[in-house]
């Protein structure tokens, strides 16, 4: 059997800290896993389909040379989810948008990782045709449930009592992640701890940068910074906490949530309409820090709620198996390669 080629284009493994990253190295990982292709990374050899899954100007170059081959871009994110991730003068950002856009529409195929952002991507003047819908995912071999034991280990390290109400934060420091709010429902919950992981991706041109420096700097006794923790490190993190708190205003698919399900972490996520789909509300939600705080609450004394939530979680995690996700990409990848020129 000849196997399908594919080359994998990507920077984003060069930022630590970036979802798009662990995004990026698990799809690889699990491509290669099957027997119908091989698998490239950033090569120069002809291959049937290139794959970006980032938007580098490089990228950009190979797909409109690559006239033999099918092009394929991931789309990780759309012009609007930028709002509150990086400062940049109006006209800066407006060219970057619109250059988001031009990428999107010069592959022969995109693939999102939320079905809800198909309209968007259409009401942008791309093809529904040519988008697919293949969630994102993540080995049960890397992160997984840890015994007591292993988790009261974990809390030492990062000098955490045993008997804390751990309340966990993760992803870039940035406006849109929802970190300020993370820290005012901190202040009104004296008594539990919140721990945040990430940091600066971006550096200085972070929305907020200034503001979540000096917050980041100058914390609430119960609140935590970690910075930026490595991501073979984060299942650690992941069984230290008792709850995923994501108060992000707009996502994606956050890699953060697929990988708190598999240490069976409940969810406390804002009410958005983008998860409904993918999450099927085996969740907890507010819309606003008093509804967080009251759930957050109820969470750290109801043994049952807390049990309840764990379940669904694991739920979840069930769902979206190796074994389903790799079935949609070779059924995607086998179906555009009768393309090849």
């Amino acid at each position: 059997m000849k196997k399908i080629v594919i080359n994998m284009l990507s920077s984003a493994d060069k930022v630590d800290g970036q979802g798009v990253g662990s995004a990026y190295l698990e799809q690889v990982n699990l491509v290669k896993e099957s027997k119908y292709f091989k698998v490239l990374v950033n090569s120069k050899e002809q291959a049937n389909i290139i794959h970006c899954h980032t938007i580098d100007p490089i990228n950009y170059y190979r797909m409109k040379k690559n006239k033999k081959g099918v092009n394929v871009s991931y789309v990780h994110f759309l012009p609007t989810t930028l709002d509150g991730s990086i400062k940049l003068p109006k006209f800066a950002f407006n060219i970057f948008k619109k250059y988001v856009i031009k990428f999107y529409n010069s592959a022969d195929h995109l693939v999102v990782v939320n079905p809800i952002f198909i309209n968007d991507l259409e009401k942008a003047g791309i093809s529904r045709e040519k988008i697919t819908y293949i969630p994102n995912y993540v080995s049960k071999e890397k992160f997984y449930k840890y015994t007591k034991k292993q988790k009261s280990n974990i809390r030492k390290k990062y000098d955490i009592n045993e008997n804390d109400f751990v309340v966990l934060g993760a992803g870039q420091v940035q406006t849109r992640k929802g970190v300020k709010d993370f820290v005012n429902c901190a202040k009104k919950l004296p008594k539990i701890k919140f721990v945040w992981c990430g940091g600066f991706s971006f550096g200085k041109i972070t929305d907020g940068y200034d503001e979540l420096k000096e917050i980041m700097e100058n914390p609430p006794k119960n609140v935590k910074f970690l910075g930026i923790i490595p991501r073979e490190e984060m299942n650690d993190i992941y069984n230290m906490a008792d709850v995923l708190f994501v108060p992000s205003y707009n996502e994606l698919f956050p890699m953060t949530i697929l990988e708190a399900i598999n240490s069976e972490t409940p969810l406390l996520l804002r009410n958005l309409e983008l998860y409904e789909d993918i999450l099927f509300n085996d969740y907890l939600k507010g819309k606003n820090n008093k509804e967080f705080v009251q759930i957050l609450k109820e969470l750290s004394t109801d043994e049952k709620l807390y049990k309840k939530y764990s379940k669904k979680s694991k739920m979840i995690s069930e769902f979206y198996s190796k074994e389903h996700v790799l079935e949609m990409w070779e059924e995607f990848y086998k179906e555009i390669a009768k393309e090849t020129k």
